[in-house]
């Protein structure tokens, strides 16, 4: 008698579950109240530092980016925030490429894309930047600064994304795609209603810490003479003898994107982890 499949035994991928007492309302009343107490005590522990609030007051606009630069472009922390929003676009492109090309049967297609992988994931970040910026015109390849940063973390994110893609795509039991081609659904169909809803309540969560990441590391350009938010920092530290608080400030203020990033994260987990948190609580 033939022995079921582990496929079978277990049709529903597993993805990571938020615990059950998170939902708790005395629960998230405690957590913000902690949160409260560790921010009443680091704003007590700058407090002590006696910083110059009114050169924070001053330079906050400009690490802001609600002023232009003096070459009349966007500067502080909206530049960081197009480079990365930009970034993110051409990196989940690759990445799909990439994961695409890890998943086929091509040896060809394979081959380039655990070629790529390799590379971008095992030479660090700042050197990519480095080598696109100053050693590419050396062999007579100029490419601007801008499009230097973005490029470099298009490719360096690129990588780690497609490995979560995939990571999330073969973790959907191959059960699920035969079963939608038996029903007759075609290949694209089976893709974008049956396999990605369920990779994307495992790939979420990996995305989101690295966007989270590169964010942070939009702050490299600044090696590129980029006015972004740290070049800025840096600079108006460096001129008013005040690092303390300029660098807190954009400590601060690359927190906030953080966190805005965070927020979204946990509501695009919980839209695609609805129907398992259903079936867990079920069991």
């Amino acid at each position: 008698m033939p022995q079921p499949s582990p496929q079978t035994e277990n049709p529903t991928p597993s993805a990571p579950v938020a615990p059950p007492h998170i939902g708790n309302i005395g629960f998230r009343l405690r957590t913000g109240l902690t949160w409260i107490l560790l921010l009443s005590l680091l704003l007590w522990l700058f407090s002590s530092l006696n910083m110059d609030l009114g050169l924070i007051r001053q330079k906050l606009p400009s690490l802001l980016g609600l002023h232009l630069s003096p070459d009349g472009f966007i500067q502080g922390a909206v530049l960081s925030i197009v480079i990365t929003v930009i970034s993110m676009l051409f990196c989940t492109l690759l990445a799909i490429i990439t994961a695409t090309g890890r998943l086929s049967s091509s040896a060809l297609a394979f081959g380039c894309a655990t070629f790529y992988v390799s590379l971008f994931r095992g030479t660090p970040l700042l050197v990519q930047v480095l080598i696109i910026y100053l050693a590419l015109p050396q062999v007579g390849i100029v490419i601007g600064a801008f499009a230097s940063g973005i490029i470099a973390l298009s490719l360096n994110y690129g990588a780690y994304l497609a490995e979560t893609i995939r990571s999330g795509v073969i973790a959907v039991p191959r059960g699920q795609t035969e079963a939608a081609m038996a029903l007759g659904l075609s290949r694209w169909i089976t893709v974008t209603h049956v396999i990605a809803p369920q990779a994307l309540r495992i790939i979420v969560p990996q995305a989101g810490s690295l966007f989270i990441s590169m964010i942070k590391d939009s702050s490299l350009v600044s090696l590129m003479g980029l006015w972004e938010l740290n070049f800025l920092a840096q600079s108006y530290g460096r001129s008013t003898y005040h690092y303390m608080e300029m660098l807190s400030t954009a400590a601060v203020i690359y927190w906030l994107m953080s966190l805005v990033l965070e927020l979204l994260q946990g509501k695009l987990e919980r839209h695609f982890g609805r129907g398992y948190q259903h079936n867990s609580s079920q069991q």
